[in-house]
């Protein structure tokens, strides 16, 4: 016999639930739209056709013509500026990146303490990373270091009876004006870590303090491995901004003198847009994107070794 009582009533109208539900679709994809819409046209589709111009010679002027792995050959064996693009460029990267971080963090634990006026402290030492890209403080940052005259710098070198140093125009500094730069954009990365540093139980420093530790330990032992993650994040978010530095260089040094601040992004930029060798900077973006991914994974890859979660230890 059937039980009556468990069968479930049948719906009498499947047809409209059907509808509503097209409906309800139809309502999530028009306000997705605009989105959709950008993706598609200003990501997807630039992103496949540089992929296809990087096979190419395309000079904006002309049709694009299929030239096969030139462009890559060309440019590992026949472009020695391309060369000098990629060696300023790690060097940047392997020394601003973890100098801004080591910056942020140390600013991060002193705006940590309690203090009245924290909170102003805090907007203050940000401003400078919402600003630091801008053209005109890049502008400014060029007359710091002497662009048109002496600059700041070398008055007050000379204040203190110190000799002037052309900054911009000798190879073994002028990059340096360009890592001080952006060890002075710490505001991002210091909030995160400040963030990270909140939220590190109290009770293990009272422990620590308990069993003798001194303030060196602490930070060791429990701050560093506490912050890992956060320290892993922005590693990863800064090494990134880092391979793609470019008003900087282009608007302080515009790559001089020696090409010592040739940037990679701003060498793509000098072949496309000013040589226009389309094909060529695209070519030249796509090994970019190749190199970012390489570092990223080697990040992520180590960071098994290193990166502490409290929940499992060490990530895997």
């Amino acid at each position: 016999m059937i039980d009556t009582a468990q069968v479930q009533p049948v719906s009498r109208h499947p047809k409209k639930k059907s509808a509503g539900a097209r409906q309800h679709n139809l309502a999530g994809y028009l306000f997705l739209s605009p989105w959709l819409i950008g993706f598609f046209v200003f990501t997807l589709l630039p992103i496949v056709a540089s992929f296809w111009l990087a096979f190419t010679d395309y000079n904006i002027f002309s049709a694009p013509k299929w030239i096969g792995l030139d462009n890559f050959q060309r440019m590992f064996f026949g472009d020695r500026r391309y060369w000098r693009s990629v060696r300023a460029t790690l060097y940047y990267v392997f020394t601003a990146v973890p100098l801004r971080l080591i910056v942020a963090l140390l600013i991060a634990m002193l705006l940590n303490k309690k203090h009245k006026l924290v909170s102003l402290y805090r907007a203050a030492y940000y401003a400078p990373s919402i600003v630091g890209g801008s053209v005109a403080v890049a502008v400014m940052w060029r007359q710091v270091w002497g662009g048109q005259n002496l600059g700041l710098i070398n008055y007050i070198l000379q204040a203190v009876g110190l000799p002037y140093v052309n900054w911009l125009a000798n190879p073994r500094t002028a990059i340096w004006t360009l890592i001080t730069l952006a060890a002075w954009q710490f505001g991002s990365p210091m909030l995160i870590f400040l963030a990270g540093l909140k939220q590190i139980p109290a009770e293990l420093y009272e422990a620590a303090s308990i069993d003798g530790a001194g303030g060196w330990d602490k930070f060791i032992k429990i701050t560093l491995p506490m912050l890992s993650p956060v320290i892993f994040f922005n590693l990863v978010m800064q090494m990134i901004s880092g391979f793609l530095v470019f008003t900087q260089a282009f608007l302080i040094t515009g790559g001089r003198p020696l090409d010592s601040t040739l940037f990679y992004a701003l060498y793509l930029y000098l072949r496309a847009f000013e040589v226009h060798e389309m094909g060529y900077g695209s070519a030249m973006a796509w090994i970019l994107l190749l190199v970012i991914a390489f570092f990223t994974a080697l990040v992520f890859k180590s960071s098994s070794a290193w990166v502490y979660y409290e929940s499992g230890g060490l990530g895997e």
